[in-house]
């Protein structure tokens, strides 16, 4: 009668009872790859985020040479157009911009480095 459990038990089908059953090393490794892969997965996605950013700062730098307000044939009057906004502008999307790029300089060395796809 003392290895009748053990025996039903050996002949429950599933995920479950394998789960319930498994090993202290096997736990542990499925717990770190459940954690690296969030964590790859978010890296990545911050990388990504950072690129992305750095695209539309560089446009919006851009469209600021775009001083045609309404048409492609138009120009803004020389009495509307504010230099100094113009150039602090430039240079706070510029810094922002190069910020961005530190930023994802170190994100991407540092994905490779984590998750082994580095150079």
């Amino acid at each position: 009668m003392t290895d009748a459990p053990a025996t039903e038990a050996q002949e429950i089908p599933g995920a479950f009872l394998s789960t319930l059953i498994r090993s202290n090393s096997k736990i542990k490794r499925d717990r770190a790859v459940a954690i690296a892969e969030d964590l790859q997965m978010t890296y990545k996605r911050q990388v990504e985020d950072i690129t992305i950013q750095i695209k539309r700062l560089k446009r919006d730098q851009e469209s600021q040479l775009d001083l045609s307000p309404e048409t492609a044939l138009g120009l803004v009057p020389a009495k509307n157009f504010d230099p100094l906004a113009w150039a602090d502008k430039d240079l706070e999307l510029g810094v922002q911009i190069r910020n961005e790029e530190i930023r994802l300089e170190i994100a991407q060395k540092r994905y490779d480095y984590l998750f082994g796809t580095g150079k």
